[in-house]
């Protein structure tokens, strides 16, 4: 389908898949559906189009949260902020953009640009720059591409902003990082100014159609009275690392990221094992038994064992029963390129990357 109308029933599986996809970060996706719904509920529609919509001319712009995703829990947004950055962005190129993008897929920031569409009468590309979510502005398949994160604009709820034009992407990243911490712990971007060619190139299709696509299987599956998980696994082609029940949560703010790890001891047919799970805003590495078992930029999931539903790194609390996940990440993230930008040592680990389908492997071997 080329172009289409979200309707409140793909906005609810696309928050859940989105949730998924994102690997624990990304904002908490409850906060974005109830935004996106009100829209609807506005009479306002939401157009989602093709990547190949977008010709060679078309002004294309992400929009997204930035900072530490528990702050959303406390600062609830009101949905104004990026539409805010939006403006000031189009102001400083004087000219209209064409398309909205979201940057990534994951809880809040898959839905933030919908809402943004909403008000301003623009369609939503159906991609994004991750496939997944990451923590830091760089880590985007636009920037494997060559094209600059800046000029950028930044702001906060009490109508605070900045143009950032920087060096290259990991200054826009130090800089924006900075300035989210002095806002308060989130900010609000318009980011990565693209045109048509160049955007088609970098960004990874489909993945509006996807996050509905994964949420509508969980939701199937349990309307059939079919195991919801088998049938999340199937549509995103994952495998099940762990079951247990969480018995410790280590979380920092640090530098505007919420950092730490969770421990979680094993039931069932994991009894007498233990994974821990370290996350810097996204899951990172899952270490089993001082083995890891899988890394970034593979995506790692936690979700409740009862549900199937994805459970982000601010919800993680002792006592929850969960079961991980994990999924492959996009090919573009397997280059070279890519895993200098998001591979395990980027992250400080001192481990090769090695893809989840072949860890299993290496498992299952006897």
């Amino acid at each position: 389908m080329v172009r289409y109308h979200l309707s409140k029933t793909d906005v609810e599986d696309l928050v859940v898949g989105a949730a998924i996809l994102g690997t624990g970060g990304g904002g908490d996706p409850y906060i974005g559906k109830l935004m996106v719904i009100q829209e609807l509920e506005r009479g306002r529609r939401i157009e989602i189009v093709s990547i190949d919509e977008a010709d060679g001319d078309a002004f294309i712009v992400p929009v997204a949260a930035m900072g530490t995703p528990v702050v959303l829990m406390e600062k609830i947004p009101s949905g104004k902020e990026a539409l805010y950055s939006l403006r000031l962005l189009e102001g400083y190129f004087n000219r209209r953009v064409d398309f909205i993008s979201p940057i990534e897929a994951g809880g809040v920031n898959s839905t933030i640009p919908l809402v943004v569409g909403a008000e301003r009468g623009l369609p939503v590309i159906d991609a994004d720059g991750m496939g997944r979510a990451f923590p830091e502005l760089q880590m985007v398949t636009f920037h494997i591409y060559g094209i600059k994160a800046t000029p950028m604009a930044i702001s906060d709820e009490r109508g605070n902003a900045a143009i950032l034009d920087t060096v290259d992407n990991y200054w826009a990243e130090r800089i924006a990082r900075a300035i989210t911490v002095k806002y308060g712990g989130s900010a609000w971007i318009a980011i990565y100014p693209t045109f048509g060619k160049l955007y088609r190139d970098a960004a990874i299709k489909g993945s509006i159609s996807l996050a509905i696509e994964v949420g509508k299987a969980l939701r199937e599956a349990k309307l059939a009275g079919r195991n919801p998980v088998d049938a999340l696994l199937d549509v995103t082609h994952g495998f099940e690392l762990f079951k247990g029940k969480i018995i410790d949560v280590q979380r920092f703010n640090i530098g505007g990221f919420a950092r730490g790890e969770a421990v979680i001891e094993g039931l069932d047919e994991y009894k007498g094992s233990r994974l821990m799970i370290r996350f810097q805003n996204e899951n990172l590495v899952a270490i089993k038994d001082n083995e890891v078992v899988a890394s970034v930029p593979d995506l790692i999931t936690v979700l409740d064992s009862e549900s199937g539903k994805p459970i982000t790194t601010e919800r993680l609390r002792y006592g929850l029963r969960v079961l991980v996940i994990s999924m492959p990440c996009n090919e573009k993230w397997r280059t070279s390129k890519g895993l200098e930008t998001v591979g395990p040592r980027y992250f400080g680990y001192d481990i090769d990357y090695v893809p989840i389908e072949v860890r299993v492997k290496r498992v299952v071997k006897p």
